[in-house]
């Protein structure tokens, strides 16, 4: 057990040390299988992990969600989401950054990438809040915090790598999440309401569309429910009746949502062979990237797993006598530790396979856990020193500050702490629609 504790504190060193994370878990993953074995059983295992992610069946969910997400954002729904949310919601008092919350959330049922999210909607929200003069902490802060929404609402790619890591059912996970995703959304509105209420011209009213407007704007997302429900539809077997007869596994759904999202887009007229070539270019490179996490995650878990982590937790945690839920707050307050280090990916695949064998010995459902972890990440993607959606942000929009962004989305994860609570207390808020399936 004390060779697992000095690998984690050797990643964590070469991390701080700008050590790509991948390369740092492999690294040490490698050095601790050769010392738990030896270099040629070490050589072998690695060798043998790599083929067979490479050939995994499960995995190719991931690059077609991502594909799914680019062709999305290249058919402009993003700005169409917006353009409902706003002609329904634009005149309240901070009723632009409701609408971005509202659109946040939309674009990521159909995304599954909380980066690709915070990315696309500050480029369509945050001139028009700025048109309207709404102060530059709320209106980032609202695109930062709803771009959180991304990794939850499904389809979401953390959750199908969640569900791989632990053998959980994807579809469970994907339905668990509508209902704690919806009180993402209400909680992140109060949130915006909450801070209007202060400082009433942060967010002042825009103009109020008539009912026209609104429903022509409303005849423009058809497709946004048309792809939503084929995906999740399929995967749920509600489009399996005559003639449609249509039932998908997490794969095939993912596959037909990456060809919904291309015809759409070619219907739209907003591909032409260069943009093609773009979406997949980035599609084969973030792909990679993930790819590359995830075997240095599971090299590195493997070591872990033989220098008997889990089993020395276990027996640590029986021996301090510690109840089930002391041992979950932990765990807890351990994840929103990391998340001031790592980004959100990183975190999952170092944490979850040390720490999922403990929580199911102790009783817990692995499908709640798997949504608890989301959102304790989802709290660290807006929470500073690290911030993921914040240093993003920042990025895209050039002239607003971090320490603006941070300031502006506090009440943000103080409502996702508030959430995070709730879960905790009523387990059935997120077991509900997946006992029913």
């Amino acid at each position: 057990m004390l060779e697992s504790f000095l690998g984690f504190i050797a990643v964590f060193v070469l991390v701080l040390l700008r050590i790509p994370i991948a390369f740092a878990m492999g690294f040490v993953g490698m050095i601790g299988l050769i010392y738990e074995t030896s270099y040629r059983a070490a050589i072998s295992m690695v060798g043998r992990l790599i083929i067979d992610t490479a050939q995994d069946y499960g995995l190719s969910v991931i690059p077609l969600f991502i594909l799914m997400g680019l062709f999305v954002n290249k058919g402009g729904i993003s700005r169409e989401l917006y353009r409902v949310s706003n002609a329904f919601l634009g005149h309240f008092r901070g009723g632009l950054a409701m609408a971005t919350i509202v659109a946040c959330g939309g674009f990521a049922a159909i995304c599954g990438s909380s980066l690709a999210t915070a990315a696309t909607m500050a480029k369509v929200a945050m001139p028009e809040m700025r048109k309207y003069g709404y102060a530059d902490g709320l209106s980032s802060a609202s695109i930062a915090a709803g771009g959180t929404l991304g990794i939850l609402i499904p389809p979401s790619v953390i959750l199908v790598i969640y569900g791989l890591l632990t053998e959980t059912s994807i579809g469970k996970l994907f339905i668990a999440g509508i209902v704690p995703g919806f009180l993402g959304v209400l909680f992140y509105l109060a949130a915006v309401r909450l801070t209007v209420m202060r400082n009433p011209e942060a967010g002042p009213a825009g103009a109020r569309a008539t009912w026209g407007e609104r429903l022509q704007a409303l005849s423009h997302v058809w497709a946004v429910l048309l792809l939503f429900f084929l995906v999740i539809g399929g995967l749920y077997g509600a489009l399996n009746f005559w003639p449609l007869n249509l039932a998908f596994s997490p794969t095939e759904a993912a596959g037909m949502g990456a060809m919904g999202a291309f015809l759409i887009a070619l219907a739209r007229g907003n591909l032409n062979w260069r943009s093609i070539r773009e979406v997949l270019g980035e599609t084969a490179l973030t792909t990679a990237s993930l790819f590359a996490v995830l075997i240095g995650a599971w090299v590195f878990s493997n070591f872990v797993n033989l220098a008997g982590l889990p089993e020395g937790l276990l027996a640590l945690v029986t021996s301090l006598d510690l109840g089930p839920w002391v041992v979950m707050i932990l765990i807890i307050l351990i994840y929103l530790g990391l998340g001031c280090i790592f980004e959100s990916m990183s975190m999952l695949l170092l944490t979850v396979p040390i720490f999922f064998p403990l929580i199911t010995s102790l009783g817990f459902d692995p499908v709640w856990f798997g949504i608890v972890v989301v959102v304790v990440i989802e709290i660290s993607l807006i929470t500073p020193p690290v911030g993921l959606n914040v240093f993003i942000l920042k990025g895209v929009v050039g002239d607003v500050s971090t320490a603006t962004i941070f300031r502006g989305v506090t009440p943000f994860w103080l409502m996702d702490i508030l959430r995070l609570i709730l879960l905790l207390a009523f387990p059935t808020l997120v077991l509900f629609l997946p006992s029913q399936m």
